[in-house]
């Protein structure tokens, strides 16, 4: 018996020995994410020999709790998703390592492939977001939000298809959804619709294609009550309401395009798209993997980028995602680091999530094999467009909560109702978005004040 203890001990010294590095990972991924993920993490360990990475992954709902309660603990994981908005607080609260002294040079991933708008969303100097040296989180995904477009629908219905290239003047966007907007059954009600857009997701591309932002350059300052900010927000809404209760100052008169409130209320725009009701809708590199399931959507789609106001405008969307940070209690940040970038810039494990539908390629090197992809969409290009030129953080991103955001769509309901104009709504709200704001700003102070003792 003295002699197997001695064996057990010994075999227990060995396993010590073997894994004298341990780092926790803890994430949320789906059930194919962690898969892939799971295939990287042993690769890691192989070529990092004595490491043993414990993997702790949870649902995106969970997440959050859980990632605060680590937080509040000071007992953050190793390596954790951190999303862009979330940056100045953790860094003037010192939770994360700066990663750039750590990840340009690790062997069998390349830091310089992966795109470099993407590594700027973590940037952050002190004071402004997207700026400076040091690196705070390496991109898990970049996803950008394009305009998809029910091509059976046009043509069906004979309506020129859109260019993938130049972008609707707003004009002309209303112009195709007037003609793809129909009673088909005769019952006095529409049935397909030209469009059918979420304000959170899908408003602020208006906003920006008219040349207008929630805040101004300093990120400072609440510009809602800019004639172009108001002028967008009257437009959106007269999607649904028409162009003559509150109309758009040269654009000519037009009848609602997307459902009734009542409508939307029955099935929500999302189902209506998926059910071939829709002529435009918003998809992410996320939805591919559902859209492109033949039991799931039978009509073709492809991507465009979105309308602005008039030729002179520029088009514009979102991107955004999370990334890999490293806790600033790491016991080994190198290590830490690097897995991080492994986790970001494998090779192999961006081309399997790619081809599975579940995100962009994080790499450069990548792109050409991503858009060559056969089958829907054949535009894919403007994904990557949107990546290297026309995306846009969003505006919470830039400031230390997003408070102050969140106010403009509090009250917005009467607007969409008709209820309200934009002009009015928009001059009403702004000094309140303002007050928060000022708030959000004066937190970020007192914050970057702590940091600097």
């Amino acid at each position: 018996m003295k002699k197997i203890l001695m064996a057990l001990a010994g075999a227990a010294m060995c396993l010590s020995a073997a894994f004298s590095e341990e780092l926790t990972l803890m994430i949320y991924a789906q059930p194919q994410e962690k898969a892939i993920l799971d295939k990287v993490i042993a690769r890691f360990e192989q070529t990092h020999k004595g490491t043993k990475v414990k993997f702790i992954s949870s649902t995106q709902n969970e997440y959050g709790a859980k990632i605060q309660a680590q937080l509040a603990a000071n007992n953050l994981p190793d390596v954790f998703y951190l999303g862009p908005g979330e940056v100045r607080q953790y860094v003037d609260n010192r939770k994360v390592l700066d990663l750039s002294p750590y990840v340009k040079s690790v062997s069998g991933v390349n830091f310089a492939d992966l795109y470099e708008s993407a590594v700027d969303t973590y940037r952050y100097d002190g004071k402004e977001l997207g700026k400076g040296e040091a690196i705070w989180a390496l991109p898990k995904d970049f996803g950008p939000f394009a305009l998809a477009y029910n091509k059976t629908l046009f043509e069906k219905y004979k309506v020129p298809l859109p260019s993938k290239d130049t972008p609707y003047t707003w004009q002309e966007f209303i112009d195709v959804c007037e003609k793809l907007t129909r009673d088909n059954n005769g019952d006095g009600q529409n049935d397909v619709f030209g469009t059918g857009l979420n304000i959170h997701w899908a408003f602020i591309q208006f906003v920006w294609g008219n040349g207008a932002d929630f805040l101004d350059s300093t990120h400072t300052k609440v510009t809602v009550s800019d004639p172009k900010f108001v002028e967008a927000l009257q437009y959106w809404a007269n999607m649904t309401l028409g162009n003559s209760q509150y109309p758009v100052a040269g654009l000519s008169k037009f009848r609602p395009v997307t459902p009734t409130a009542t409508q939307a209320q029955s099935l929500d725009t999302y189902q209506r798209w998926i059910k071939g009701e829709l002529a435009f809708f918003p998809a992410g590199p996320w939805d591919l993997a559902k859209f492109n399931d033949p039991e799931v959507i039978k009509f073709e789609y492809d991507l465009i980028p979105w309308p602005v106001h008039t030729s002179a405008n520029q088009t514009a969307t979102y991107r955004g995602g999370v990334g890999y940070a490293v806790a600033a209690t790491s016991k080994n940040p190198q290590l830490a680091a690097e897995l991080a970038l492994y986790l970001s810039a494998d090779e192999e494990a961006n081309k399997m999530y790619s081809d599975m539908d579940l995100q962009i390629p994080n790499l450069k090197s990548l792109a050409s094999r991503y858009t060559s992809k056969p089958g829907k969409p054949a535009n894919r290009q403007e994904y990557i467009n949107i990546i290297s030129k026309t995306g846009r953080s969003w505006p919470s991103d830039y400031t230390y909560n997003s408070v102050w955001y969140d106010k403009f769509y509090m009250g917005i309901q009467r607007v969409l109702d008709g209820k309200l104009s934009a002009k009015d709504y928009c001059t009403k709200i702004q000094p309140q978005m303002q007050r928060e704001l000022d708030k959000a700003l004066q937190r970020a102070r007192q914050s970057a004040a702590r940091n600097k003792k």
